[in-house]
């Protein structure tokens, strides 16, 4: 879709395609005043009208006139909507994207960045943190970071730009879920565990080994946090070529976790190996779960002990797999880089001040660079 330019007449559908209760269309640009008035038959002057629109019968919407543009708010079926774009398309307003709306209506960098990020939020907590970020938390501190630099307060900058970066990876799953991988050998209860957390049966399971041949995932979140719980077939020597391929997945699937939940069954005798004595990526977290607490023990391995029949240490789990993927999470109204563009900037400002002799007018390049001023 065109950029919408000062001298276009613009439409940008504000809601999501599809089906819905309404749907917004913002018409902005130097004739959607008369276009509007062409087509919307009601009181005109208010700042919330009701009316007809388009041509007869028309039909009932909601004008709404904010500041710069107008809203036309309609019933939210896709055939109405699409009506009444056709209807602006014949008097030569021009579609765009919504998220050129956004930043024609938020110029600065990146609060126009967090709102289209606010629009992927997974979880209100997820939100909570974008939406301070569209209020000027990280826009802010950057800018008093900026500020140290060109005062020569140095320490002050690289302490400032240092607990900035620690929220990085919080930044990165605001919109995207953790990716948490349940691994272990055959039956030792890795997909109950899953379902149990879940708290309904996602994963087929049965008391014959190597029931699970594929990798099966589920999106759900603990403390407000989204996870995408992985369950995988389990790690043995195969006995045919679908289990085969099954734990091949199970293997490339553990190594791009940002967790991984060895899950032990201590009613069996100690495996010669576990998950942890096996080669795996360095920067995956690893989590031991002690599964089947509920039934006599025949070892007694160091971990979290659980049930996934009875739910006994379900809550710590939960508490546990938080604990390992968010150690600080953001307080209210802090500064949270969430793109990845505005990660490798920090870091590199932050690299030119750990320089011998510190770069000063790079470091601050590069905070430049995140305001959306270079």
């Amino acid at each position: 879709m065109p950029m919408a330019s000062d001298d276009i007449t613009w439409m940008a559908q504000l809601t999501p395609r599809g089906t819905g209760a309404i749907a917004v269309i913002a018409v902005g640009g130097p004739d959607a005043e008369r276009t509007l008035r062409r087509l919307f038959r009601g009181p005109w002057g208010r700042t919330v009208a009701v009316g007809q629109f388009g041509e007869q019968p028309g039909d009932t919407v909601v004008l709404v006139r904010q500041e710069g543009y107008y809203e036309v708010q309609c019933h939210g079926g896709p055939a109405i909507t699409e009506w009444i774009l056709e209807q602006l398309r014949r008097c030569g307003v021009q579609e765009t994207d919504w998220r050129e709306w956004t930043r024609r209506q938020f110029p600065r960098s990146i609060q126009a960045a967090a709102v289209e990020a606010l629009s992927e939020a997974l979880t209100l907590r997820t939100a909570a943190i974008l939406l301070d970020q569209v209020h000027g938390a990280l826009e802010q501190a950057v800018s008093r970071i900026l500020d140290d630099l060109q005062a020569g307060r140095c320490e002050s900058a690289r302490f400032q730009l240092e607990e900035v970066l620690r929220h990085a990876e919080v930044g990165l799953h605001l919109t995207k879920p953790w990716r948490v991988v349940f691994s272990g050998r055959p039956n030792v209860g890795k997909s109950s565990l899953v379902n149990a957390l879940l708290g309904y049966p996602r994963a087929i399971t049965s008391p014959i080994p190597g029931t699970t041949r594929d990798v099966v995932s589920s999106l759900t979140a603990f403390d407000g946090w989204p996870v995408e719980l992985v369950d995988t077939a389990g790690i043995r020597e195969a006995t045919d070529m679908i289990e085969s391929e099954g734990v091949a997945r199970a293997m490339q699937t553990r190594t791009a976790a940002d967790l991984m939940v060895e899950v032990l069954d201590r009613t069996c005798p100690e495996p010669l190996e576990t998950e942890s004595s096996r080669p795996s990526a360095p920067a995956v977290r690893k989590l031991t779960v002690i599964n089947k607490a509920d039934l006599p023990a025949a070892w007694h391995p160091s971990g979290l002990s659980v049930s996934a029949l009875t739910g006994e240490g379900l809550p710590e789990l939960m508490q546990a797999i938080v604990a390992e993927l968010v150690p600080y999470p953001p307080k209210p109204g802090e500064a949270v880089p969430f793109l990845g563009r505005q990660q490798e900037s920090l870091q590199e400002a932050l690299r030119c001040l750990n320089q011998t002799t510190p770069d000063l007018a790079q470091a601050a390049s590069s905070l430049q660079t995140v305001l959306g001023k270079q």
